[in-house]
């Protein structure tokens, strides 16, 4: 190879790195923008993780204007018509059967629903939160948390058999928080489930539909505050409006002409002789029950007011005892 050769050859080699470098600089140009626009969203991410993390450790503090232990005393006010987004939800849990509503019972408020759930059941919360209340309470709800959320609901979890969480952690939607129990005053294993807002109840099946196990909309308005325990509400979804009313109202009104038909004998003194035997044969009728698919002790001594015990002494039942469809159970 001549000198000639060799210089054409060297030439060509200094060209391919100077093309080489040049495409890969205009590549790296090309790039910039795209780096820019990745750096912007890291950016925007990390912000939003840091007003997210910001809003769980103070959740909902735009109404509440206090962190303590008390259930039912929350000082702060809900403004009117104040919407509650029900979406990034998480059901407590799969189980869709309910024991007892939300309502009136046994001469006293039940303030939540009653949900089947066995003793060792994963229980989750229902939605992004922080736990205010991890207590024992042996009267009542038994082994129970109180998660408050930025939407502004509290909920309450009740006759636990296992707390997995503590007080003032910071909890996820669908996050194991608790297992299924039958602590506290309680009559079988359930999960007692209720949802608050400033202490006061609001009926959970306004919100969480558990047969389906989905939530009744996107979003839950609450019209007129809150009063009483009661709250006049409507659920609110993106393609159509459902008009909601708390079932405590309904209740109430049906049980107004009972208390007017219970106090008509008072007036006259013939009267009760002649309105006592029908009452006699009315309690006669209900001595005992063909037992339904689905049945329990719990729910049978509900229906016919008695206790549980009092059922396996009248019909000689032991704790494990199973029933079977069409038994016939003495109820008095």
């Amino acid at each position: 190879m001549n000198f000639s050769s060799i210089k054409k050859t060297v030439g060509i080699a200094v060209l391919s790195m100077v093309s080489i470098s040049g495409f890969a600089q205009d590549n790296i140009a090309r790039q910039a923008p795209s780096d820019k626009r990745l750096k912007d969203i890291h950016n925007v991410r990390l912000n939003n993780t840091a007003a997210i993390s910001a809003d769980l450790n103070e959740p909902a503090a735009h109404i509440y204007q206090d962190w303590t232990d008390n259930i039912r005393s929350c000082a702060g006010s809900v403004p009117s018509n104040y919407k509650i987004d029900l979406r990034g939800f998480h059901m407590p849990t799969p189980s869709r059967k309910i024991n007892s509503p939300f309502g009136p019972r046994w001469g006293r408020m039940h303030e939540g629903l009653d949900v089947k759930v066995y003793i060792g059941d994963t229980i989750r919360a229902a939605f992004d939160g922080k736990v205010r209340i991890c207590k024992y309470n042996g009267g009542g709800y038994g082994y129970y948390l109180v998660i408050r959320h930025p939407n502004g609901l509290e909920t309450l979890y009740g006759h636990l058999s296992k707390q997995l969480v503590k007080k003032n952690q910071v909890v996820r939607a669908g996050e194991p928080i608790g297992l299924g129990g039958n602590t506290g005053k309680s009559f079988g294993s359930h999960l007692h489930f209720e949802t608050r807002v400033l202490g006061k109840p609001i009926n959970p099946a306004l919100m969480f539909d558990f047969v389906n196990q989905d939530v009744t909309g996107d979003y839950f308005v609450l019209n007129s505050g809150i009063s009483n325990g009661n709250a006049v509400a409507a659920a609110t979804r993106s393609a159509n409006h459902i008009e909601a009313e708390n079932t405590q109202r309904e209740t109430v009104v049906a049980a107004a002409p009972k208390a007017e038909v219970a106090a008509e004998p008072a007036k006259t003194a013939a009267k009760p002789a002649t309105t006592a035997k029908p009452k006699a044969k009315a309690k006669s009728k209900a001595v005992s029950y063909s037992v339904k698919s689905g049945d329990t002790l719990y729910s049978i001594a509900r229906k016919h007011n008695t206790t549980v015990d009092k059922l396996r002494k009248l019909n000689g039942l032991k704790s494990n005892a199973v029933l079977k469809t069409g038994q016939r159970i003495k109820c008095s």
